[in-house]
């Protein structure tokens, strides 16, 4: 993967600063989060932006580590 650098206002790199702290990504990482989350969004106006997000989030765990979803019909079925 190649970069490239660009001019961002400082008042943004310092949200990223501070949201990349408490995400655990570097500042690069957090501007490239927020852009694919914004890109997602603006293709799909009706979802909500934290849907997006966690749904980005969740595609970038390891399969391993995943929880299989159980509707609560089932869950409540084999109760």
């Amino acid at each position: 993967m190649s970069t490239i650098s660009v001019r961002i206002d400082e008042t943004l790199v310092d949200a990223a600063r501070t949201a990349a702290k408490a995400e655990f990504r570097t500042v690069q990482g957090q501007v490239e989060f927020w852009a694919k989350v914004g890109r997602a969004a603006l293709d799909n106006p009706d979802l909500p932006a934290s849907f997006i997000a966690e749904s980005l989030m969740s595609l970038a765990e390891p399969r391993e580590d995943a929880i299989p979803f159980v509707p609560r019909s089932a869950a409540a079925e084999q109760a």
